[in-house]
Order: structure tokens, then sequence, then C-alpha cells
């Protein structure tokens, strides 16, 4: 079977991973924040590190807007895919990204796509879809050997391009 990839993303399984292989996931010229392996019952304390090491005014008023984005994935990759997964968060002069990375069977073909807002009184189905609204870029690829999915915010006031501070730029 074939691996699906959205936005030309690629990783390796998480159990195929060495704990330090951050160049995998940090982007050039950028920092890992953090690189580690989670499971069922660590889903808050992952948010708790993930905001702990982001908690510098980095992401100014979409903190935790992107937290809850990070969350959601998480929640997914334990309920859905085997009930562990590799999350690395990292950083670079323009932008804040979370990749996190499971081992389970892969994103039905419904789920693939960027989500229509859901219905109000729909059983689940908001965590893809909220990580769309609160994120720039979310991109997916998975199959049957498992999903990563990243998520990333430009930093207020920095050209994504660049990386250079933008003075006339404004936070939205």
């Amino acid at each position: 079977m074939e691996e699906t990839v959205d936005q030309h993303m690629l990783r390796p399984a998480p159990d195929r991973e060495s704990p330090d292989a951050t160049s995998v996931h940090s982007p050039a010229g950028g920092s890992t924040l953090l690189d580690r392996k989670f499971g069922r019952d660590e889903i808050t304390v992952v948010r708790h590190e993930v905001t702990a090491r982001l908690d510098t005014g980095l992401l100014a008023d979409r903190l935790h807007g992107f937290v809850l984005a990070i969350n959601e994935v998480i929640t997914n990759a334990v309920l859905h895919a085997g009930g562990q997964g590799r999350i690395v968060l990292s950083v670079t002069a323009a932008t804040v990204c979370c990749t996190v990375t499971d081992s389970g069977p892969g994103i039905p073909e419904q789920f693939r796509r960027p989500p229509n807002v859901p219905e109000a009184f729909e059983v689940g189905g908001r965590g893809i879809w909220l990580a769309h609204q609160l994120c720039d870029e979310v991109t997916m690829a998975t199959g049957p050997i498992g999903t990563t999915i990243e998520l990333c915010v430009h930093l207020p006031g920095r050209d994504t391009m660049s990386g250079l501070v933008n003075e006339g730029a404004t936070a939205s």
C-alpha cells in the first residue's frame, strides 16, 4: 500500500526514530524546543510542556489557540492511532511548528481533506477543523504505517520567507 502525502511532508514512523533525530523535524536554522514520545496518560503533561516552552511571548495572543490545536492532534493520535505518538516542537526566526507522528493505521479518506465546519450536534470531527482554524499551515502525511501532522504558526511581525522582523506588521 502507498502512503498518502499532502503538502509534500514525509517522515519515518515514531518507533523507528531515535530520540535525538531532531534534524528530521527541525527546520533549517531552527531549534527544537521539545522532542518526546507520549502515551495515553500523558496528554495533559505534554500540553503543559508545550505551553512552558512557548510561554515567552513568542506567539503573543495566538499561544493558547496553537496549544489547543496541538492538544487536539495528540489526543487524536492517542484515541485513534494506537495510544502513543511522538511530538517535536521547533522554532525558526519566522515560525513555530509542531509535528505529531503516530504509527496507527492511517487517517480514513473522508478525514484527509480540510474539513468543513462541523455540525452543531455532530459527535467528534472538530480536532482537525480546529487545527485548520488556529494554525497558519496544517500538513498531513498518512498511510498504513502511520500519520504525521505538522501545525505551523507564523510569528507576529516576522517575514515568513526571510525571518526578518517586518516593522510595519501588526499581530492579528
